[in-house]
């Protein structure tokens, strides 16, 4: 099955960060052609969120364990992708406020 149209010509690899450009519909066995990281895994949907019950903001879509792996959603929105470096920064800075004493 092949997702939904994609509302960007482009995708960031969660694995690589490096930008794909898109040409058509997203399929389940589609590879990064630079890190060769599956493409329609959840890490790459724009519906993944770390923080939503089942790491996805879509109510409908049934669960997926495996979010870097290919996978069947037929939710499967080509997003922004994951930024390790997003991440890291968010968890220092929480880290650094819940250790921050006020004087």
């Amino acid at each position: 099955m092949r997702c939904n149209l994609m509302s960007a010509t482009k995708l960031v690899c969660f694995h690589c960060q490096k930008e794909v450009p898109l040409l058509g519909l997203v399929g389940r066995r589609d590879e990064c052609p630079f890190c060769r990281a599956d493409m329609h895994a959840c890490k790459n949907c724009q519906h993944y969120d770390r923080a939503s019950y089942n790491e996805c903001k879509e109510p409908q879509a049934e669960r997926v364990l495996e979010k870097d792996r290919s996978n069947y959603c037929d939710h499967f929105t080509p997003g922004a992708g994951l930024s390790a470096s997003d991440d890291k920064e968010k968890a220092l800075t929480a880290a650094e406020a819940l250790f921050t004493f006020k004087k």
